[in-house]
C-alpha cells in the first residue's frame, strides 16, 4: 500500500512537469499571421491557415512541414491552442469563444510605416515568449532599410505604384513608406489606396513605375493595371516589379521590397 501511495505521489509530481514541457500550441487564423508565427515560433506546435503555402506567402517554404486547418471554432476546439495569432482572420464567434476560454489572442495591426511593423513584431514576439527572436527580426529589417540612394542634391524621382488591378497607394500606406525608404517620391495624388486614372497617367506619366502583384499570373489578368496604354507608357520607366509575397502583409519583408526597389532608383 505504501509503495502504491508513493507511486501515485510521484505521478502527481511528474504530470504537471510533463504538461509544462510540451511545446507551445499556436494557431494562425490567416496568411499574414502565418508569416509571423513561422518566423517567431518555429519550435512551437503550429497550426497554420489554409493559405500558408500560397505563392504570395513570404514564408511558404517554411510552411511545408506544418499542419493547416481552417480558422473555425470547431477546428480551434479540436486543436486547443494556447495562443492564437491573427491579422484579419477569425469570425466574431470564434474570437469571443477563444477569449472566454482564456486563450491569448494576438492581433497584428495594419501598419502604415516601418515603426508600425516594428510594433507588430514586438507584440507577437512577446505574446509567443520570443522577444529576442523578435528583436533579431527587427534588426534584419533595419539592415535592409539602410543605404538609401544619393541623388546628388537633385529631387527624388517620382514613382507611381501600380497593381495589376489598376490601384495605387498614396500617403498613409506601407507602400508609401517602402517608396520613401527606397529614395523615391510618391507620385500618387490621393492618400491611401485609390484606382489609377489611365488617361491622366498616359498624359502625365511619372518618372518611374513600381509594379506590384504582376507576378501573379492569374490575379487581375484583365485588370486596369494591365491596360495596353499603361503598358506602353510604362515601357522603359519600370523601377522594379515587386513580388506579391512582399506586399500582402505588413511584415518585416516590406524592407525586402524597399531593397529591391532601391536597386532601381
Amino acid at each position: 500500500m505504501k509503495r502504491c501511495a508513493a507511486g501515485l505521489a510521484a505521478a502527481i509530481l511528474v504530470a504537471p512537469a510533463a504538461a509544462d514541457a510540451r511545446p507551445l500550441r499556436v494557431m494562425s487564423l490567416d496568411q499574414c499571421a502565418d508569416q509571423y508565427v513561422l518566423a517567431l515560433a518555429p519550435n512551437a506546435d503550429i497550426a497554420l491557415s489554409p493559405r500558408a503555402d500560397d505563392p504570395d506567402a513570404w514564408m511558404r517554404a517554411a510552411a511545408a512541414n506544418h499542419r493547416r486547418i481552417r480558422p473555425t471554432l470547431e477546428a480551434a476546439i479540436a486543436f486547443q491552442p494556447d495562443v492564437v495569432v491573427r491579422y484579419w482572420g477569425g469570425e466574431p464567434r470564434l474570437l469571443a469563444r477563444l477569449e472566454a476560454d482564456g486563450v491569448r489572442v494576438l492581433t497584428i495591426e495594419d501598419a502604415t510605416d516601418f515603426n508600425g511593423v516594428r510594433a507588430d513584431i514586438r507584440t507577437v514576439a512577446r505574446g509567443l515568449g520570443a522577444p529576442a527572436r523578435g528583436e533579431a527580426l527587427i534588426a534584419r529589417m533595419d539592415r535592409k532599410l539602410t543605404g538609401r540612394p544619393d541623388h546628388n542634391g537633385t529631387a527624388k524621382p517620382r514613382a507611381l505604384y501600380l497593381t495589376a488591378g489598376g490601384f495605387t497607394a498614396g500617403k498613409g500606406t506601407l507602400i508609401d513608406a517602402i517608396l520613401t525608404a527606397a529614395g523615391f517620391a510618391n507620385a500618387a495624388q490621393a492618400s491611401f489606396f485609390a484606382p489609377v486614372s489611365i488617361e491622366r497617367t498616359v498624359l502625365f506619366p511619372p518618372a518611374r513605375f513600381v509594379l506590384g502583384f504582376f507576378d501573379q499570373a492569374r490575379m487581375d489578368w484583365r485588370g486596369a493595371g494591365r491596360h495596353p496604354a499603361l503598358r506602353r507608357v510604362a515601357r522603359g520607366r519600370i523601377a522594379a516589379r515587386l513580388p506579391a509575397a512582399a506586399l500582402t502583409c505588413p511584415g518585416w519583408f516590406a524592407a525586402d521590397a524597399a531593397a529591391v526597389l532601391r536597386g532601381g532608383a
